[in-house]
């Protein structure tokens, strides 16, 4: 009986951290959708607002495509070694992952720079937030992105350290794993806003 009573327990045990994990990625997916949801009204926002320039500036006058063209390669070049470090993950590479990881936090540090670099710019020419409604709006979107971007890199951080000191456990690849999705789903919006924001802003005459 006792035999049969310690499989029965590590089953149960079992089971209990299949359903523990579940339920994280579940909340981990909500959290996703309603990231969604708060840059699809940020982008409606922008939408309505994009014309409304106070006498101000338009984004014709105002965005570099060739400035945002290297900030959109950057990210897109983090997103692809992103994905290089999933694939190491699941070949239980730790030094692969880490270094992939590293690269990937490298690209998306710059491309931060490059983005708070141009923020900084708009507010010594005063062209800030307060100019007028498009500046209100694109700020606010843009903004809101290098956020998510901020906390990835420190997610990104924490997470290189922690498989350094205590390697690809079942907690720490989980946690890449989100930390991955999370990333390409912040490339994807970067994509959105390049092209709303960036390209038709510039086109507009």
């Amino acid at each position: 009986m006792e035999p049969t009573l310690a499989v029965s327990s590590k089953a149960l045990r079992r089971q209990e951290v299949e359903e523990g994990q579940s339920k994280i990625l579940f909340g981990f997916w909500i959290y996703i959708m309603t990231d969604c949801v708060l840059f699809a009204s940020l982008f409606a926002t922008y939408a309505v607002l994009h014309n409304n320039t106070f006498g101000g500036p338009s984004g014709a006058q105002l965005f570099s495509l060739p400035y945002v063209l290297a900030e959109t390669m950057l990210l897109l070049t983090s997103s692809f070694s992103c994905g290089l470090a999933t694939i190491a993950l699941q070949n239980k590479s730790k030094a692969k992952v880490i270094g992939y990881f590293f690269l990937t936090f490298l690209l998306g540090l710059g491309f931060l720079a490059l983005e708070l670099r141009e923020f900084r710019h708009l507010v010594l020419i005063h062209d800030s937030w307060t100019r007028s409604g498009f500046l209100s709006s694109y700020f606010t979107l843009v903004g809101t992105h290098g956020l998510h971007i901020t906390i990835g890199l420190i997610w990104m951080a924490v997470m290189m350290i922690r498989v350094l000191k205590g390697g690809l456990g079942t907690y720490n690849v989980r946690r890449l794993k989100m930390l991955a999705i999370f990333w390409h789903f912040l490339d994807v919006i970067w994509i959105f806003i390049f092209t709303i924001v960036y390209l038709l802003g510039a086109l507009r005459v």
